[in-house]
């Protein structure tokens, strides 16, 4: 499995953890309509994994984990139609086998990154949570299977004990893999490396944001913390994780979907739900008596794909912590109007029942294209129901520039603006003692940082073109007013992009080459089954569509491009345009 097909089933790997260790309330309690449906759903998992034959325990990667996860939750759930079936533990004592080959000589598998630790440890708290289940069985053909995968986990642990990391997230999935196999077969090292790492300290800034501001990290690092706490008995830790599930809410669609718009990972240009953070919510409701995280629980349980992300996924969750299993608090008010301005990253969040928007400031400047920074050009989002206006953008011909990145957002008068000022330098002689008269001079970046020449830019006088962009945007009841001004050089030209979902149709626009559409005039609608957003009036003066992202990208043949409808307004400076959304 890769690193994208793991954050896809990253609701599936769930909270692994557990409470009342020894404690069967899965085995002997009530069984829910909930309970039931995760039986039903891992025992579909278990089907398919046996027609595989020999293939099913050679899954590499994260699958070792999950799968072995799984089978032990069917061998020893009592409702399981694979309840005690020897089948299941040949196949766990197969998957034990190949996880140990699997191992390089230090203890670290070669998933994604070579030799990664954190890649490893996310192999662990699903595998950990098998080994936990199976230890509440007193089955003796389980006696093998509990001897052999304890190599493995054991090997690991050496390795997580010593081993390093990449990002602010790895450091608190090591120590969660570390709580794990130190409950299994506990060893002081394991809870020494764990007290190292968290003297570093957990940064969350006032709004909720751990650093990566990542909906998909968040995931992890909420998982860890919630683990950490559990099992070493530090409830402490389940604060960072309360402030991050309480923001990641008021970045919730009304279909589910988690705003990106703000990550400084790749999330950033792509979406997520808030399915994936859905056993943590209902872990802090039922141990916390959070009823703000009932009602939330309780939501995500009515979208779509609750079945296949969770139903299908997450039983060996329920069955290695009993706490999932109890029933939940009463639900408090889901908030549905709320207008919300996180000022750490300076994104705004409005919402008025099922329509909402998204406006985003808050790139992390200067603009280096570089994973762990916050470069989205988008600048707005809308959705009405299941009808989305994705994203917007806008671009002007300014020395190739590339998008406009607003510095922040301000509020004046109720509004909200968005404000940026690019410069671009003609450069002067050198003065007469920075002067070579071989004219071999250093290789420098120009100062506006667009290229590099060997011409010791630093050194330069130079003159400098301007040219600034003012957007103000006003909300009344959904409906959305942004009054565009782009001043300064005359004569640039300046495109509007909007990008609508590429699941509805567009009405009223005039269409374009390679899947361009301008809206010169009038008003445009996107519909997407009963809803609909209707956008305007339009303009057209030219058709540039191509290179918006400017030369940082076009220097590397790269590009923005996403799917979906795409709409262009456009003209020249002095360019000012009020475009309405409702």
């Amino acid at each position: 499995m890769n690193r994208k097909e793991f954050i896809r089933q990253s609701a599936g790997a769930g909270m692994l953890l557990f409470s009342a260790l020894g404690n069967k309330a899965w085995a002997s309690g009530p069984v829910t309509e909930l309970m039931k449906k995760l039986v039903e759903g891992n025992d579909r998992f278990i089907e398919d994994f046996l027609a595989r034959g020999a293939e099913g325990p050679k899954q590499g990667g994260r699958n070792y984990g999950y799968n072995f996860a799984k089978l032990a939750a069917a061998y020893c759930h009592p409702e399981s139609r694979y309840h005690h079936d020897e089948r299941l533990v040949n196949a766990m004592k197969e998957i034990s086998v190949h996880f140990l080959n699997a191992l390089s000589p230090d203890g670290t598998m070669t998933a994604g990154n070579i030799e990664s630790p954190p890649d490893t440890a996310f192999i662990m708290e699903p595998l950990c949570s098998g080994v936990h289940i199976l230890n509440q069985s007193r089955q003796k053909s389980l006696d093998a299977v509990k001897a052999s995968i304890k190599v493995p986990i054991e090997k690991v642990g050496g390795a997580l004990a010593v081993g390093g990391v990449h990002t602010p997230n790895h450091r608190w999935e090591i120590c969660a893999a570390l709580a794990w196999i130190n409950r299994l077969y506990p060893d002081k090292k394991y809870t020494n490396r764990i007290d190292e790492w968290l003297s570093e300290g957990i940064y969350m800034d006032e709004d909720g944001h751990y650093p990566e501001r990542s909906m998909n990290y968040a995931d992890v690092e909420n998982r860890a913390f919630i683990t950490l706490g559990h099992l070493l008995d530090r409830p402490a830790l389940y604060e960072p994780v309360t402030k991050s599930l309480t923001m990641a809410w008021y970045y919730t669609e009304p279909n589910g979907e988690l705003i990106t718009f703000d990550s400084r990972r790749q999330d950033q240009y792509s979406s997520r739900e808030i399915m994936v953070q859905y056993l943590h919510y209902r872990f802090l409701a039922i141990e916390k008596q959070n009823t703000l995280f009932s009602a939330i629980t309780s939501f995500i349980e009515t979208l779509p794909d609750f079945g296949k992300n969770v139903v299908d996924q997450c039983l060996y969750n329920f069955m290695a912590d009993p706490v999932l299993a109890r029933e939940l608090p009463r639900p408090g008010a889901l908030p549905v109007n709320f207008e919300k301005f996180f000022k750490t990253s300076s994104l705004v969040r409005i919402r008025r029942e099922e329509t909402a928007l998204t406006l985003f400031g808050g790139n992390d400047l200067p603009l280096i294209i570089a994973s762990g920074r916050s470069v989205s050009p988008n600048f707005f989002g809308y959705r009405k129901g299941v009808a989305a206006l994705k994203y917007m953008r806008m671009s002007s011909r300014f020395f190739s520039m590339g998008y406009f990145r607003s510095e922040g957002i301000s509020q004046e008068n109720g509004k909200y603006v968005l404000y940026n000022k690019l410069q671009a330098p003609y450069y002067q002689p050198l003065k007469p003692g920075d002067r070579r008269k071989d004219g071999d001079y250093e290789l420098t970046p120009s100062v506006d940082d667009r290229f590099w020449s060997k011409m010791s830019f630093d050194k330069r006088p130079a003159d400098f073109k301007t040219l600034e962009s003012r957007v103000v945007v006003s909300e009344n009841n959904g409906e959305v007013t942004m009054d565009f001004e782009v001043t300064g050089a005359e004569g640039v030209a300046v495109t509007v992009q909007l990008c609508f979902d590429e699941g509805g149709e567009l009405n009223g626009i005039q269409e374009g080459g390679s899947g361009a559409h301008f809206l010169p005039e009038g008003y445009g609608e996107f519909r997407r089954g009963k809803d609909r957003i209707t956008f305007g009036p339009g303009v057209k003066k030219h058709e540039w569509t191509r290179g918006l992202e400017g030369e940082k990208y076009s220097v590397l043949n790269g590009n923005l491009n996403t799917p979906g409808h795409h709409v262009y307004l456009t003209g020249y400076t002095p360019f000012k345009h009020t475009l309405k959304i409702r």
